[in-house]
């Protein structure tokens, strides 16, 4: 009887969790039905900007490490490893 009134309580919670997620969704296919939902939902998803508007791209610069090279150890495979870094 303990077992099934936890299972029961576990059963009640997830059909909570459903019905949240249910309305969630409904609400946004209610506002993807709108003009302006759509078009928020193109701009989020796609980065597109309208006609006259511009758009900023935020570039995170990354530290760029130095790799010593040693003075005898020289070979074409080296020469193209750090060529291409």
């Amino acid at each position: 009887m303990v077992e099934t009134g936890k299972n029961k309580r576990i059963a009640e919670a997830k059909i909570a969790e459903l019905q949240e997620q249910k309305e969630k969704l409904s609400l946004d296919i209610g506002k993807l039905n709108t003009d302006a939902g759509l078009e928020d939902s193109i701009r989020d998803k796609f980065g597109f900007a309208k006609e006259g508007e511009g758009l900023i791209v935020i570039i995170d610069e990354k530290e760029e490490s130095e790799v010593p090279l040693e003075a005898n150890t020289w070979s074409i495979f080296s020469f193209f490893s750090n060529w291409f870094k």
